[in-house]
């Protein structure tokens, strides 16, 4: 059992051996009855350690990256916080996007540089200024691609090379392609990182963020933490999101058939000034199955008119987040970056973003062409 369609469907799933369920239960319950003092059953005492619905989705992920441990989170935060935490300390210095999600940035900038993680913002694309932004005391580099919102990309195994050299461990936010168009541990990543609530959930329904490490020693070291500091994902939020990666290959597949003719048509307008989307990227090509389901774009007419856009559209739904079956359209700059405002990684105010969702393509194309008119 090798091929990702599945291994999504598969892996950590096996049908219960009492009942003969072929859906993983949800074990809605906080502790275990012990067959004595430290005699667990299959190594459950009380789910904030361990929790069987949890297991099978950590299973499945680890098996999709390509990882050695995977790691289950009650937010895509809570996972990068932990992960920080474990592999940095006071003192330290980290490598970032330029144009990193704003969530990530906040928690960099507002809330471990407190705690003493010194962090430098550079564009990833560009690897001679990652290289002269390593320091002595770098211990990671936070990568993220494609960026969001702007799509950026950069080169996971030259990155890998950058951080090796350094004595680094190299981070990859996978968020944006799933592990169905990208596997950042195949390219030399030591960790990647995911907001479940996006792709591999897919429905809008549920909150959740991942981990999977390359090597079990680390993935030993982020399990240690994961149950000390206590963010891990529910028992039920474990089971939506499994039920959601069951289908990933096929959403992503319409995804992307989707925001491709998204972009070309907004790469035909005279009103729009820049699309950003990955397609003719020389790096993607190389590293991406194809180029997933996010397209941005600046208008000629600047923020105000991006502004209009977000509020006219009838089917990309005015609204935050990303990665689910139904088409969003959102304005980054007073949205979902808005804590980016007035730092390096502030985002231009003339942009739209988009998730393109799963809807007949017509129609969404048909959307777009009156908010534009």
């Amino acid at each position: 059992m090798s091929e990702f369609e599945t291994l999504a469907i598969h892996a950590g799933q096996e049908p219960d051996p009492l009942t003969g369920a072929v859906v993983p239960a949800i074990y809605q319950v906080s502790t275990y009855k012990q067959d004595g003092v430290g005699g667990l059953r299959g190594g459950y005492e009380y789910s904030r350690s361990a929790n069987p619905t949890r297991t099978a989705l950590e299973s499945c992920l680890a098996a999709l990256e390509g990882g050695s441990r995977g790691l289950a989170f009650a937010s895509g935060l809570a996972a990068e916080d932990t992960l920080l935490r474990t592999i940095c300390k006071p003192g330290d210095h980290a490598v970032i996007p330029g144009d990193a999600y704003g969530g990530t940035y906040r928690l960099f900038a507002k809330v471990l540089e407190r705690w003493g993680l010194e962090f430098t913002p550079v564009a990833q694309q560009d690897l001679a200024e990652v290289r002269a932004a390593v320091r002595d005391n770098t211990t990671v580099v936070w990568c993220e691609t494609p960026t969001n919102p702007l799509l950026n990309v950069a080169d996971i195994a030259a990155l890998a090379g950058i951080a090796r050299d350094a004595g680094a461990r190299l981070v990859v936010d996978n968020t944006f392609a799933s592990p169905y168009l990208q596997r950042p541990l195949d390219l030399g990543a030591d960790v990647v990182v995911h907001s479940t609530t996006k792709y591999l959930g897919g429905h809008s329904d549920v909150i959740g963020g991942a981990l999977v490490a390359a090597d079990n020693q680390l993935g030993e070291e982020l399990a240690y933490h994961q149950n000390a500091m206590g963010g891990v994902a529910a028992a039920f939020d474990s089971w939506l999101v499994l039920r959601g990666v069951k289908t990933l290959a096929v959403r992503m597949d319409r995804h992307c058939d989707n925001a491709e003719r998204i972009a070309e048509f907004l790469r035909s307008r005279d009103d729009v000034l820049e699309v950003r989307y990955p397609d003719a990227d020389d790096v993607a090509r190389k590293q991406m199955k194809r180029y997933g389901g996010m397209v941005s774009f600046r208008v000629r007419d600047g923020e105000q008119k991006a502004l209009d856009i977000c509020g006219r559209t009838k089917v990309f739904t005015l609204a935050e987040s990303l990665g689910g079956v139904e088409s969003l359209i959102e304005h980054p700059g007073r949205m979902t970056h808005a804590s980016a405002a007035g730092s390096p990684l502030e985002v231009p105010g003339d942009l739209v973003r988009l998730s393109v969702g799963i809807e007949n393509v017509d129609d969404l194309l048909a959307d777009l062409r009156a908010a534009l008119a």
